[in-house]
């Protein structure tokens, strides 16, 4: 075992965060023989009963959970800040062209590097991410991640029509690739796989309906893909699946609404919708970044507390334009304060940094095992350094409360503040690395 003695953030069941000035976390061995915290709390309360573990001090940090993305493409990472009139130009301008290199496997092995050093760099230990539709952009992402111990959770695209040359896959075959890469994949060390299809009009209904077959006969497997983020986008889908009552149903229709199904955006939706989402368990990957940057809209928070379903914070990278959680949770706290086409609400920053920790954690179904540092979470966490930069230093100095802290690096943060990441239970980046 190993201890590590800072201020501590954490939450609590509703969403509320808890913080110890003087804090000690104590990361272990579990049953799996992963590395778990075995214990989290104040250090007068818990050093006498760790007396013989090795303690790293880290004085003036705060330990906090890793961050969950919960919507990125690992092929768009070279895509981001491609400039467009919107969404579907964007998609034939930058994204498909780019999408089309990965038939390369050693192309998108050299990508998935870079993707994932990216991540961590910027504290992510968790993400759902898109792949392309080439089952070895699959394998070189899940390979790269299996090395480093990751969780991470991918899939395939499928996209078998409205699609160009290069990215368009066979519908027959796509849903083969997908079986074999669930049994090639999911479930080993970190690691699970996603149902992907990119979104309702770039599916026939014979690979939609054969998705949701493939769901049902793997329930513990995830389903991504997108859904309402565009209003010419919402116009199309409902023009090819004009039996469905909305885009959004469109999903429900071929069974690929259920728990640890995570739809991206979500802007434009009724109250049907977000009865449809609470309804079935799943959830939202709010990406406030690119629905500002594609000019796409603003997520209802509003509704979505009122009606109650699940949602979480999401990169989205490319369209998204940072892989910083810090700019992701800021862009969230603007996209909820307008209040001219919704109602707009002020989010604390308490539960803007849940969305990016424990509540991505539970919209994944996977709450109380990564996104929180409680007894028995997956040892995955990061350093933070609230003086890592001269202004950051003096806002967080002045801080009169837990708010105010948290408010300060989310407004002045960046990579910079992010000191170290452990990765099951290892230090893997930073200065001053510690054994766990």
């Amino acid at each position: 075992m190993h201890a590590y003695r800072a201020a501590l953030l954490s939450f609590a069941d509703d969403g509320s965060a808890r913080y110890e000035q003087d804090g000690l976390l104590v990361v272990g061995p579990g049953s799996d023989g992963r590395k778990v915290i075995r214990a989290a709390g104040s250090y007068q309360a818990l050093a006498a009963n760790y007396a013989g573990v090795q303690v790293t001090h880290l004085p003036g940090k705060m330990l906090a959970p890793g961050f969950i993305d919960l919507h990125v493409h690992f092929p768009q990472t070279d895509v981001i800040g491609s400039p467009s009139e919107g969404l579907l130009p964007w998609l034939e301008d930058y994204t498909f062209p780019h999408e089309a290199r990965f038939s390369d496997h050693a192309y998108a092995t050299g990508v998935a590097q870079v993707f994932l050093d990216e991540l961590l760099r910027n504290g992510v230990t968790t993400a759902l991410t898109f792949c392309t539709s080439h089952p070895h952009s699959v394998d070189a992402l899940m390979e790269a991640s299996q090395r480093r111990g990751l969780r991470m959770i991918a899939g395939k695209v499928l996209q078998d029509r409205h699609s160009p040359d290069g990215v368009r896959d066979d519908t027959r075959q796509s849903l083969l690739d997908t079986e074999a890469l669930i049994r090639r994949w999911h479930g080993q060390d970190r690691l699970g796989y996603a149902i992907t299809p990119r979104f309702a009009p770039s599916c026939s209904e014979e690979q939609l309906r054969g998705a949701g077959d493939l769901a049902a006969q793997y329930p513990d497997v995830w389903i991504q893909s997108h859904v309402a983020e565009n209003k010419e986008e919402i116009r199309w889908a409902l023009e090819l699946f004009p039996a469905s009552r909305s885009y959004l149903a469109i999903y429900q229709d071929f069974g690929l609404m259920r728990d640890r199904a995570i739809y991206a955006h979500c802007i434009h939706f009724d109250d049907e919708d977000r009865a449809l989402m609470r309804d079935t368990g799943a959830a939202a990957a709010v990406s406030p970044t690119s629905n500002l940057f594609l000019g796409s809209g603003f997520f209802d928070y509003e509704g979505a507390r009122r009606v109650g379903f699940r949602h979480g914070l999401a990169s989205d990278v490319g369209g998204g334009t940072s892989f910083c959680p810090f700019h992701t949770m800021l862009a969230a706290y603007y996209v909820g304060r307008e209040g001219q086409t919704k109602p707009g609400i002020s989010l604390s920053p308490q539960n803007l940094w849940w969305q990016h920790t424990a509540g991505a954690a539970q919209a994944l179904g996977l709450e109380g095992v990564v996104g929180n540092l409680a007894p028995g979470c997956e040892a995955d966490f990061i350093v933070i350094d609230p003086h890592a930069t001269p202004l950051l230093s003096r806002k967080t100095t002045h801080a009169r409360d837990l708010d105010e802290l948290l408010f300060s690096l989310i407004v002045l943060g960046d990579d910079r503040a992010v000191a170290q990441v452990a990765v099951d239970g290892v230090i893997t980046s930073g200065p001053g690395r510690a054994p766990a």
